[in-house]
Order: C-alpha cells, then structure tokens, then sequence
C-alpha cells in the first residue's frame, strides 16, 4: 500500500518572476494537474493522467476545479496583537502606546500567551497561511509559545523575542544585555528545531538605544544563520523621530547599518519612505523589503513603491503586518497591495499578487528552496482554493477568459470561504 497522496486540481506555480518576465512564462497552470505529496513533501507536479497512471496505489483526493498552489507565506505579523486586530484611529505611535503596549504587557503570562498564539493559528489557518514570520513580545514565554503551538501543528515558522530598552512602558522593556541573553538562548532552545527559526527582533530603532542595538548587531554576527527583523520607514513622524533620536545617522537605515544590522537576512517592514541611499544599500546587500498594505492603509502610513523597487530588482514580500495590518487573509492583502499600486498609478497582475504571497514572500526569507510553490522537493504546505466561494465571486470567475480573470476575482473579493483545504508538511490541516 502506497503512503503517497495524489492531490488533483488546477496547479499554480511560478517557474519564474512575474515582475521580471512575461507571465506567460512566469507561471505553470494545469487546468487538470495533480500533485504528488509524499513524506511531508512534493514529489511531482504534472499532469493529473501523467501521475495517476505512475501511481496507481497513491491515495486520491481530488478538489475538481480547485486550484492547487502553494499555502500562503506572510512575512511580517506580530501574533501578540491578534486580539486588537482593527482598533480604530490611531497613527504608529499613537497605536503603540494606546493598543499595543497594554496588550503586550499581559504577555508575561504564559498561560495567555499560549492562549493567544493557538488562537493565532486557529485564524491563520482559515486563511491558509501555513508561515509567518512573527514579532513576540520581549517575554521570552511568548516566543516559547508561540514556537510550541507551531511545533505542534508541524508548520515551518519564523519568530523572535521583540527588543525594547526605551521610549516603551514600564514592564516592556529589557536591557542590551538582557536581550542579547534572552535572545542567544532562546536561539539555542528553538532555531532549526524541526521547522522552526529564529529572527533576531529589535522593535524599530526608537525603541532601541544605541546600546542594544549593538548589542544585537553583535548577536547577529555570532549567529549569521538567523533572520533579523524590524521596521524601517513607515511614517513621516516616525522618521522624524528617529532622526531626532540618532543626530549623527545618515538615515533611518544607518541607525541599523552602523550597529551591524543591514544584511542579506534582514527583513525591513514598511519600507515606505525610503531615501536614494537606503534604496542603494538594500539592493547592494540584498536585504528584505515586506509589503504591509493594509496596514500602511489603515494606520495612514503612505503607499509603498512596488513598480519602482521592483524595477530595481530588490527582494520583496508580502505581509498582513496583524494587528496593524486590518486582516489576517493574504487574499485581502494580495487586494489591497493591488489598490496601493494603482494609487502609484501601477497595475499589478494577478500573477504578481498570487507571487508575492508565495513564492515571493518565501524567497524574501531565504525560503525559496524550502516554500512558497509547487515544485519536487519543496515541502508540502498547500492551500486549494475555491474560486466559486460566493455566489458574487462565482459570477464573476464563471466569465473568466483565463486562470488569471477567473484567480482575480477571488484575490479581490475573496475570505476564508475561499480557502477549501489546507495542507501542512503533506498532513491535511482542515
């Protein structure tokens, strides 16, 4: 008896960059494909006859006109913030010390920290993201559980104690020294456990004196294995305030640069404002710039430039940045990264959005090889969408011309009525 399992759809993965090259291309789309998941991973995308008739003893499970494609990455949460997701009228830092930072603090109880991060996953889930990259809190049982809730559901996750020495309440902040401890043996404790990683977090630099971002930009250093994750740029005042904070930077990103935090495996959130300078460094290191449009839109940040980095060629992902972001659903935030780009008077199509929460966002995480597409070898994390959902969406597809006219409509209007099945590591997770 065969363990292997023959999933039957439409297939839809990326062969290639849709920004880069024609979509035509770009893409792979079966109309009747199947994908072969065997010991948590793909082994073939084909054609459905091609693979049925090679394996005749695998498990059958076919979705119809669902659409097989790879479970969503989103590159930029923070968990803690699940339970203030869309709390009305407030800019970046009026959001932190009303929202936040009250929500934060219950985090150094771990008994709510597991509650809220199985609650997390409950809803993520739903919408078939299978990885997130996510800020904790600066307790360390926050990141203990939400690495343990992951482990348990096996999903390859990546997460790290958030960093704050200043301009944070009491009882939200740590030292350069306790951050550097907390988070070096945390890193032991968790980075590369089954499919679990570590990203070393410094909030964002006005949470940070120089002091501890040094201290982490050390810590880095020692562990070049890891992400590192923080904010950069997301709203006029902020940068305002950081200029202030740091006379002496060239910057927003100097004050990451000159304490050893600019790097490949960096991932900069927001990324909106950016300066000549900061546009060249990023591409010249390579580093990570994560889309949070519905965030950006909600908090009144600005509207990201992805015509223009795009063509600059730097590496890209796409997030819901909860609770920030209004959303947990990729398909709402594949919506809205479509209408920040048409307000920059740019079309972005439905491969490039289908892309960016996928194959985009996981090489964004040095992933690439792991997540984010159809492909042998990958891991099996899968989302099968229904692109019927509702009967307005249903209408809508039914007129389709192609994949993409009948995908569109679903990435505009689309929930988690659109999510039909979910896999994690070749295991169905719904």
């Amino acid at each position: 008896m065969s363990d292997a399992t023959l999933l039957l759809g439409q297939t839809l993965g990326f062969g290639q960059n849709p920004f880069h090259v024609p979509v035509d291309e770009a893409a792979h789309h079966r109309r009747r494909g199947a994908v072969l998941v065997q010991n948590g991973r793909i082994e073939a995308v084909d054609e459905a006859d091609t693979l049925r008739m090679a394996h005749p003893q695998a498990r059958v499970v076919d979705y119809g006109d669902g659409v097989i494609c790879a479970g969503f990455v989103d590159a930029h949460v923070h968990y803690p913030q699940t339970g203030i997701i869309a709390s009305w009228g407030k800019r970046l830092i009026d959001w932190l010390n009303s929202y936040t930072f009250p929500e934060e603090m219950r985090f150094d109880d771990p008994n709510y920290a597991a509650e809220i991060a199985k609650t997390y996953f409950d809803l993520t889930r739903s919408h078939g993201v299978t990885t997130m990259v996510s800020y904790c809190t600066i307790h360390p049982q926050s990141v203990d559980a939400f690495f343990a809730e992951a482990q348990a559901r096996g999903q390859r996750v990546v997460a790290g104690k958030t960093c704050m020495d200043r301009n944070a309440p009491d009882g939200l902040r740590d030292t350069p020294k306790s951050a550097y401890d907390d988070s070096k043996a945390l890193i032991a404790k968790w980075h590369g456990v089954d499919r679990l990683s570590y990203a070393i977090t410094p909030r964002f630099s006005p949470t940070s004196t120089p002091e501890q971002l040094r201290a982490l930009g050390d810590l880095w250093a020692e562990h070049p294995e890891c992400l590192m994750q923080t904010h950069l740029s997301e709203q006029t005042d902020e940068i305002a305030w950081v200029r202030n904070l740091y006379p002496e930077a060239r910057d927003y990103l100097d004050t990451y640069e000159m304490f050893g935090l600019l790097g490949e495996k960096g991932l900069y959130g927001h990324a909106i404002h950016l300066e000549d300078r900061e546009r060249a460094r990023l591409k010249e290191v390579g580093a990570g710039l994560i889309h949070c449009p519905t965030s950006n839109t909600f908090i009144g940040s600005g509207l990201f430039d992805m015509g223009g980095l795009m063509a600059e060629g730097q590496r890209v992902g796409l997030a819901t940045d909860t609770g920030g972001g209004s959303s947990f659903s990729m398909l709402r935030t594949m919506a809205s990264a479509y209408e920040v780009a048409h307000l920059r008077h740019n079309s972005l199509h439905a491969a490039q959005l289908f892309w960016l929460a996928t194959a985009g966002s996981a090489a964004s995480l040095h992933m690439e090889d792991k997540i984010g597409n159809l492909a042998p070898g990958l891991e099996a994390d899968l989302v099968v969408l229904d692109l019927a959902s509702t009967p307005d969406i249903a209408q809508r597809s039914a007129r389709a011309g192609d994949i993409w006219e009948a995908v569109f409509p679903t990435i505009m209007m689309g929930d988690d009525r659109a999510i039909h099945d979910v896999w994690i590591g070749g295991t169905q997770a719904t």
